[in-house]
This record gives structure tokens, C-alpha cells and sequence, in this order.
């Protein structure tokens, strides 16, 4: 049965034996979810909908009258709703912490400024941030990786920057990618056939990756042909909006930076880090940024450098730089390496490519080296505002010379359902292996559930989706796809921490404090999950605060599914009501006596200076 959009069609039906026939298809077209887009597929999309509805999945809402008798209704409650405004125009591309001005405020030793400077709580803006004005959906992967809406970040300036190297190029309404870069001017394919024939790429032994420095995040983008999942970072400086053009790509990205702070990722998490001509000083501070990097490389995982100092002798002179000052620098990450033990693989024209050891055994001799300082601490993955420090992480013991020490991955797709390494191992202190196979099993039958409610959930038109409270990657890993990625992100207020796991399923993902805004530009996410994030941030800070960031990081008509026990929702979906979204409270999979529900939204489309949503 198809729905009509009308207002009695809106209404809560209270017999026992009714409920309200309710479709996530339908929905968008009740809620009016058209496409504001002359580019992607989404208008097509709606008509879709709208002309098949008789053939909408058929869902049941909730009936709060009859199975939740103490609640009092949600649209009937007297208490007004407070109501949301936009922010004013100036703050299209708002990063709370990220602050252009504030930042400039902080020392710019070691790049302190860079880093995150979240606003103090006296001065949060608590309004809406609008989209500017022409705002598109924007393109299909995998036609996203060459072009973005000019209108989604009006920003030429690396357009005549890097005219040369083939970064960006303005086309008239869209910006085109050409795919090329400072170090691969004639594409990110060529450069990664090169760096394939050293490093196992494409048959699943390297899965995850780190780029720090992206750029546009080429990089990232060309190694997804490969079934290689780059996790990219870059600061918010002069080269405006980088990152956001990642993520417009539809390339997973953050904002970030190599300073005086630990990156926010787990202990032997990345099969591979990359630094094109990132211009991070890897020699300085006594190497303590190639100390963080051997802390988030997995043993037998690849470090490559591509750029200034390498092959000093020969390009000294292109790169207009003395060249006792290219040599000091080589020797500097040479001296490092060796330190870590990494073993040189290769070194050709302007590219070098290290190997971490896949455990101590061959590194016995350094334990005497008065130069070797190993890092003290017991939990090595207690990274969030940690002082990055200039110490070797040691490996986790191994009880023989070939043995991969925390543990031997399975290739990917493989290793996206085996028992991590972290799990077999009990490392994780009270989860054990039928725990995780349960969790996914639990997984497999949410995600199944949500595509019967959203029918959408799969077919491309959510290309960068968040799971706020990530668990193990258990959503990530039930809806896992080419058209897809997820951003899996672990609390740093969670009980037990399972992003490590995260990475050893071949997943990607971050730690994040959610009292405090992300570190991405607004509208970079089409989809976000949140799976009892409210209750497990219940008096730690701000609901209305949570939902701002959610909001501000969503793109319009992006959807939200939130699940949480019944007296949360009601409450979450309170708030929403004045945020110019569309909601629905739907009952879980196994029925409406379960207390765990589900809450599904969708932004609406508007853009600075609307008086309206439209």
C-alpha cells in the first residue's frame, strides 16, 4: 500500500491491532527529499519513488499508546520545541576546531596552530550551518573521483597553485581531477604501478593505508581500483579546503596534521603510510615523527617517501635547495629508520619505500643502542591530546624468529569476517570470540533490517557514511561495498577500545571525543549511524551540542539512523524537531516489546539566506 503525502496520513493511529504502514521510500517522498542536483542521480532517484510507491517496502512504525504505556506521546507534548536558526553566511565552511582565526592565536612551533583548538563552551556557536547558495548533491562515485560542484566549495586557488601539476582544474560549473599530483604530475595510476611493483597491492594483502599531507587526496582516490582503503589527512591552512575536496570526491579524509600531538588512530593499525612531498620534517626533533609512524605501521607494513631529500644528489638542483641541507635530511631519516628497524626495499628517481620488520627478532642489537628510547607507557592506544613523544613502540612478544608479532592478518576480503588478532589473543580484556561473532551476527540482521527500511542503503546514493560509536565494525563491515566507505569512529569515553580491532578487519576508522566537534568540513557525510551514542554520552555533555555537530557534518538530505533504547529517542527525536529534519521512530527488527528502537531522519535542503527549508 502506498502512502499519500498528507497530514492524515501523519498521524498516530491508536488501536491495539493497527500499526501505521510506513516505508523509508515513501518517506523521502512525504518528506519532499528531491534532489537539489543537476549533476548527481538523485532527482531521478525521487521521481523513482514517487512513481513506484505501491511497491515501497512496507515497515511498521511505532505504536507508543499501546506498547509503552508510561511514555507520553511524542507529538502531543506540551513543552515547546526550541527552535534551531541558521547560522549567518559567514560560517558555510565552519570548523569549530579548526579555527582560521583562532588558530592563528596558538605558537607555530611544530605546527601547534594546525592542530585542534576546539571553542571554549562560552563561545559555541549553537545554530545551523547553512550550505551556500547552489548547493548540489553531488556526484556518483565513480564519477566523484573526477569531478566536484564548484558550488559545494567555491575555492579556485589551487586551481592556478597548482595549475602545473595537475591537481585540480576549473571547468566552468565543476571542478575536475585529473588524478595528477606534485610528485605524479602525470597521474596517481602510473605512480602507483611503480609503487605496486615493490609492495603487494591489489590481492589483499594490503588493505588500509595512511596519507599523510594529501592534498586532494589523489592518492587515496586511485588506490580504491585496488581494494585499498587510504585514510587521508591534511591541515587547514593556506591550501584551502584540500581536504573538503576529498571528501566531495567521495575519498575518506580528516583534518590533521603531524605536530606536537599522537594521530588518533590505534597502535599497528595501517599497512602502509605515504608522504607525498607532505613536507613534514621526518628528520627533526630526533625523529619523532617517523617514531609516530612506526607506531600506527603493522609489522611487515611499507613507509613511503616520495619527494625532497630523496636522491638528493641528482635533484638537488630542480628543487632549488642546497644540497648539504637535502643531505643532512637524508641522513637524518636513514639514521631513524635504521633505529626502528626498517629495512630499505627501494630507492629510484625521487621515491624510497621502507619496511617495518614483522617482529623484534632482528632488532635485538638496538636494545643496547643509548639512542634507542623505548616509549614507557602500558597502553600504547591511550592516544587522544597525548603528547607525541620521541620513543620506539615496542612490539608485542613473539615466540619465534618468522612469527608476526600482534598477530598475522588474513588477505582482505578474508580478514573483513576472520577473528582479529586482537580477539583471538585476548587482548581486549572480557571480550571473547563468541562475543565478536555474536556482535556480527547482531550486525548482519541491523543492516538487513535497515535496508528494508531504506531501501536506498546500498545503491550508491550514500557514498560517505559514519558510525558515531563503531564497536568493532560491525555495521561497517555488514554493509561493506565498493560503492561505500565508512569513517568507524570509537569514543574516547568508550568502555573497552575496539578500534584496533576496527583495522585488523581491514576497516577504517578514528578516536573522537564527540563533546567536541569533528575534524572535517560541514557536509561531508550522506549518512550517519549512531548506535547508543546518546546514552553512553548521557551527562557527559550537551545532547543539543551532539546533534549541531551531526547536523553541521551532514549533507542535506543526508539521512541519519540512530538506535538507542525508547526513552533516549524520544527525547533525541525532541531536539531534531527544531533542526529542519524529518524524523520517523521505527520499532526494532524483533518487535515492538523489544525497548531498543531505531530513529531514522533526513535533513532537509536549504541553503544560506533561505527563510524556509525547501
Amino acid at each position: 500500500m502506498a502512502i499519500k503525502s498528507s497530514s492524515a496520513d501523519n498521524k498516530t493511529r491508536s488501536s491495539v491491532q493497527i500499526f501505521i504502514v510506513f516505508s523509508l521510500c515513501c518517506f523521502f517522498y512525504i518528506l519532499g527529499a528531491w534532489q537539489r542536483s543537476g549533476f548527481g542521480k538523485g532527482d531521478s532517484i525521487a521521481l523513482e519513488m514517487t512513481n513506484s510507491g505501491a511497491d515501497c517496502n512496507i515497515v511498521p512504525s511505532l505504536n507508543f499508546e499501546t506498547h509503552h504505556a508510561g511514555e507520553s506521546s511524542i507529538s502531543g507534548s506540551s513543552a515547546k520545541v526550541k527552535t534551531f536558526e541558521p547560522c549567518d553566511a559567514l560560517y558555510t565552511d565552519y570548523t569549530p576546531c579548526q579555527d582560521q582565526r583562532r588558530a592563528m592565536t596558538f605558537p607555530r612551533d611544530s605546527m601547534i596552530y594546525r592542530e585542534r583548538h576546539c571553542a571554549p563552551e562560552s563561545e559555541k556557536l549553537r545554530c545551523l550551518v547553512p550550505a551556500p547558495k547552489g548547493y548540489v548533491t553531488p556526484f556518483s562515485w565513480p564519477k566523484s573521483r573526477d569531478y566536484v560542484p564548484y558550488a559545494n566549495a567555491p575555492y579556485k586557488a589551487l586551481t592556478v597553485e597548482k595549475a602545473i601539476q595537475n591537481w585540480i582544474q576549473y571547468e566552468g560549473e565543476v571542478f575536475r581531477f585529473p588524478g595528477g599530483g606534485t610528485q605524479f604530475p602525470q597521474g596517481a595510476d602510473k605512480y602507483i604501478d611503480q609503487l605496486a611493483s615493490v609492495i603487494p597491492m591489489g590481492n589483499g594483502t594490503v588493505r588500509t593505508a595512511l596519507d599523510t599531507g594529501c592534498g586532494v587526496a589523489s592518492w587515496g582516490a586511485y588506490l580504491w581500483s585496488r581494494n585499498v582503503r587510504a585514510m587521508s589527512f591534511a591541515p587547514r591552512d593556506s591550501h584551502e579546503a584540500q581536504v573538503q575536496f576529498a571528501l566531495e570526491r567521495g575519498v575518506p579524509a580528516v583534518i590533521g596534521v603531524l605536530g606536537t600531538i599522537k594521530l588518533p588512530y590505534p597502535t599497528r593499525a595501517f599497512d602502509m603510510a605515504h608522504c607525498s612531498r607532505c613536507l613534514i620534517p621526518w628528520g627533526a626533533n630526533d625523529g619523532m615523527y617517523l617514531m609516530e609512524v612506526d607506531r600506527v605501521l603493522r609489522p611487515g607494513g611499507y613507509w613511503i617517501l616520495s619527494g625532497p631529500p630523496i636522491n638528493w644528489k641528482i635533484n638537488y638542483k630542480a628543487w632549488q635547495r642546497p644540497k648539504e641541507e637535502l643531505q643532512e635530511e637524508q641522513r637524518k631519516i636513514e639514521e631513524t629508520a635504521k633505529l626502528l628497524c626498517w629495512e630499505k626495499k627501494y630507492e629510484h628517481g625521487e621515491i624510497a619505500i621502507w619496511q617495518k620488520r614483522v617482529n623484534d627478532d632482528a632488532c635485538r642489537s638496538r636494545q643496547d643502542d643509548p639512542r634507542a628510547n623505548f616509549c614507557k607507557t602500558d597502553d600504547t592506544d591511550d592516544v587522544w591530546y597525548k603528547k607525541m613523544e620521541a620513543c620506539i613502540t615496542p612490539y608485542p612478544e613473539t615466540s619465534s624468529s618468522d612469527e608476526v608479532a600482534g598477530g598475522e592478518l588474513q588477505v582482505f576480503p578474508d580478514r573483513l569476517n576472520a577473528v582479529p588478532p586482537r580477539i583471538s589473543s585476548g587482548s581486549i580484556s572480557g571480550v571473547t570470540v563468541d562475543a565478536y561473532e555474536d556482535d556480527n551476527r547482531q550486525w548482519k540482521k541491523h543492516v538487513k533490517a535497515y535496508k528494508r527500511i531504506n531501501s536506498l542503503l546500498d545503491t550508491g546514493r550514500y557514498r560517505n557514511i559514519m558510525d558515531m560509536n563503531a564497536g568493532f565494525g560491525g555495521f561497517a563491515a555488514a554493509i561493506e561495498s565498493q560503492k561505500l566507505w565508512v569513517m568507524n569512529v570509537v569514543p574516547t569515553i568508550a568502555e573497552k577500545n575496539r578500534l584496533g580491532v576496527v583495522y585488523e578487519r581491514g576497516l577504517i576508522g578514528i578516536y573522537h571525543d564527540w563533546c567536541e566537534a569533528f575534524s572535517t568540513y560541514p557536509r561531508t557525510y550522506d549518512l550517519i549511524h549512531a548506535n547508543h551514542l546518546f546514552s553512553l554520552y548521557k551527562n557527559k555533555c550537551n545532547a543539543d551540542d551532539i546533534l549541531l555537530e551531526m547536523d553541521r557534518i551532514l549533507r542535506p538530505e543526508g539521512a541519519v539512523i540512530i538506535r538507542d533504547d525508547v526513552d533516549t529517542l524520544i527525547k533525541v527525536k525532541r531536539i531534531i524537531s527544531g533542526m529542519r529534519w524529518d524524523s520517523k521512530l521505527v520499532d526494532h527488527e524483533d518487535g515492538p516489546l523489544v525497548n531498543e528502537k531505531v530513529l531514522i531522519a533526513v535533513k532537509q535542503y536549504w541553503v544560506t539566506n533561505s527563510t524556509s527549508a525547501q
